[in-house]
């Protein structure tokens, strides 16, 4: 592609639908409404109006091209069509709007093509369109005009969608880095596309047991090392891996085998790449001006959620990801990184709200109206934050003064869980709190349990390699805190690789090591989350209330000494419970006594040390039944078998077999 260009201020012939003079106070694809919509940051479809669209105009064939740039001198759109000379289609301004338009006869689906913007500033850049559905595969930078032609068939799973609460449904989500979950066997270099991973992915995810799949950012992003989180182009698929359709049929796969579809969403920040958002119309548009528009950790520039029109921006392309792509939810990611005016900012780098706060009163507005209408139009959705910090009600409704999202990431409970199980067993009751202290406040939001890429990444080592002791201790840790993780208040979210035990640290350059799973230790780990997983969704009492405290009961949280712990999981009206214990030392413990809260033949459900899943197979042939011995505030209780660093289940008698 070129872009040479010549005077831009050549004149072009006038397109059909204008007159040369005239400032049209509508246009093509927009009325006074979508005018209006727009400029409140109201407009929930702005991808219907504003972009590339093919249309007949006047019974001439082409493409209608509109872009919102209000401070430009002038705005053209060039491409193949006119050899990337800018000024030779120049666009014309729709009243005061800000927005240009014009129409190109001619032209159709798959023309590269960009905006050539005179700034304010006298600056002439090429950008990408903001509202573009297809761009080039990188290093190229030009928008596409896109068609689709992908008929759904999903629209009984999109209805049944609506009637479900996620939060009281089991959640058990595979975190998933498209490019480097399987490559190319002929060509490891290669990553495999949406269509090529579909049916594969979709079938894996099933066996598993997972009920959906979290992909990091699929937004078009030309640099791969940013692993998605630096989006250019927001309504676009991420080009490399293939196109809008081909990402439609990875979702309408997964969607036909029950498999639900998070998106990551980046709407706290974007790179500063000129030919993208950046200064779009030689004014800081999109981006806060001044020091504020700077990020200070990821050299990457602020959206300016207090302008109505960015705003609108990121609202309708949320939209767009849960009604044209049918995504079940949106994971929005960097929200700390939203909610303070101070973050990573020294003293003297940031300026207070109007309250004196440190609190982004416009960012936090901007979240509430997020969820409020993602839920109000889309109910069933799930919109998660990722929040490391102590910010009241991330999960509570927005009239109730939350941020009204449905999940927040536990970062806490991943912070002191890691920290605990990287301690070697001899030093673990010094540590115990590390394990207890996530119930304190597990209940305070509707939290997901959260082992992502982001702690197998940067020397942070694999979760195998972050396990103590010789090489059968560590697949037993790691078992053992599947086990733990599963049974735990909360969803549970895992990073590809972690169910098979992946030894390195994970890389957006290769796959996931596969060939680990031609080891039985391997093998047994990946049979464990297949079985954590299916019996999870078998067990209401793991899901049916988790965010409730009746949900939950401790039976032994203080035996430090012996690095014992064991609670109960109850289901709606206590009509089934599951009790999980777990030793994490290395040493089995015969005879002990676990009080329960009813009577009879309580089963042996799961177990991480049984011989399959590469344990010792130390257990209780089945099953424990349960003696009129008041214990641990329970009516009844029964004396166990602990393997050495494992986690045991047990369900109560007449368990019921619901699934989701």
């Amino acid at each position: 592609m070129t872009t040479d260009r010549i005077d831009a201020d050549s004149s072009p012939a006038t397109p059909p639908g204008h007159s040369a003079d005239a400032s049209p106070a509508t246009g093509i694809t927009l009325g006074e409404i979508d005018l209006h919509l727009l400029n409140e940051g109201r407009h929930r479809r702005l991808h219907d109006v504003l972009g590339a669209h093919v249309r007949t105009v006047d019974g001439v064939e082409g493409t209608a091209f509109s872009v919102w740039a209000p401070d430009a001198r002038s705005v053209s759109v060039v491409g193949d069509f006119n050899h990337w000379v800018g000024g030779s289609h120049p666009m014309h301004p729709i009243g005061s709007s800000g927005v240009w338009e014009v129409f190109v006869p001619g032209v159709g689906a798959g023309t590269a093509y960009k905006f050539e913007v005179h700034g304010r500033d006298g600056s002439l850049v090429q950008h990408a369109d903001p509202v573009a559905l297809q761009a080039e595969v990188p290093p190229a930078t030009a928008s596409i005009v896109s068609a689709s032609h992908h008929t759904w068939t999903d629209a009984g799973w999109v209805e049944r969608r609506r009637s479900l609460d996620p939060q009281v449904g089991p959640m058990s989500i595979y975190e998933v880095h498209l490019g480097s979950w399987r490559r190319d066997p002929a060509n490891p270099d290669v990553p495999l596309g949406y269509a090529q991973v579909a049916d594969e992915l979709a079938a894996y995810v099933t066996d598993m047991g997972f009920t959906h799949v979290e992909l990091l950012p699929v937004m078009h992003h030309p640099f791969g090392g940013s692993w998605g989180y630096q989006v250019t182009s927001f309504f676009a698929p991420a080009a490399a891996w293939g196109t809008p359709d081909e990402l439609k049929y990875l979702v309408d796969t997964l969607h036909a085998h029950g498999i639900g579809v998070i998106l990551d969403w980046v709407p706290a920040h974007f790179p500063r790449d000129e030919w993208a958002l950046a200064r779009f119309d030689g004014t800081e548009l999109y981006e806060h001006a001044g020091p504020r528009g700077s990020h200070p950790d990821w050299g990457t520039l602020v959206f300016n959620h207090g302008r109505h029109e960015v705003k609108g921006f990121l609202l309708a392309n949320a939209l767009f990801w849960l009604q044209d792509m049918h995504a079940d939810g949106l994971r929005v990611d960097a929200v700390a990184s939203m909610l303070y005016l101070d973050y990573s900012r020294e003293e003297g780098q940031w300026a207070p709200n109007v309250h004196g706060g440190r609190e982004d009163l416009e960012a936090v507005a901007f979240l509430q109206e997020v969820n409020t209408v993602i839920h109000a139009e889309e109910p069933g959705v799930a919109s998660v934050a990722e929040e490391s910090t102590a910010w009241p009600g991330v999960s509570k409704p927005v009239d109730g003064g939350g941020l009204g999202f449905g999940f927040k990431w536990n970062m806490g409970w991943m912070h002191d869980t890691l920290a605990y199980f990287q301690q070697d067993p001899v030093h673990r009751k010094y540590h115990h709190n590390e394990l207890t202290f996530s119930l304190v406040y597990a209940f305070d939001e509707s939290f997901i349990l959260p082992l992502s890429h982001d702690e197998v990444v940067h020397g942070k080592r694999s979760l195998l390699e972050k396990m103590p002791g010789d090489r059968w201790q560590q697949m037993a840790n790691l078992r053992a805190l599947y086990g733990y993780m599963w049974a735990h208040p909360g969803k549970q979210l895992l990073f590809m690789g972690g169910e098979i035990a992946q030894e390195r640290e994970w890389s957006e350059e290769r796959s996931v090591d596969w060939h680990l799973l031609e080891q039985p230790d391997h093998a047994g780990v990946q049979g464990l989350v297949r079985d954590l997983n299916h019996c999870y969704r078998r067990h209401p009492a793991l899901w049916e209330v988790d965010g409730d405290p009746a949900g939950f009961s401790w039976l032994e949280g203080g035996d430090a000494d012996r690095s014992v712990v064991a609670f109960a999981r109850h289901s709606a009206g206590s009509a089934e419970h599951l009790v999980c214990v777990a030793n994490l030392t290395p040493v089995p413990r015969e005879g002990y006594r676990v009080g329960l809260p009813t009577w009879g033949r309580w089963t042996e459900v799961l177990n991480t040390d049984a011989a399959p899943y590469g344990g010792s197979n130390v257990g209780n042939m089945g099953g424990v039944d349960a003696e009129s011995v008041p214990w641990h505030g329970q009516p009844w209780s029964a004396e166990m078998t602990l393997p050495p660093l494992g986690v045991v289940w047990f369900a109560s008698p007449a368990v019921g077999t619901a699934t989701r």
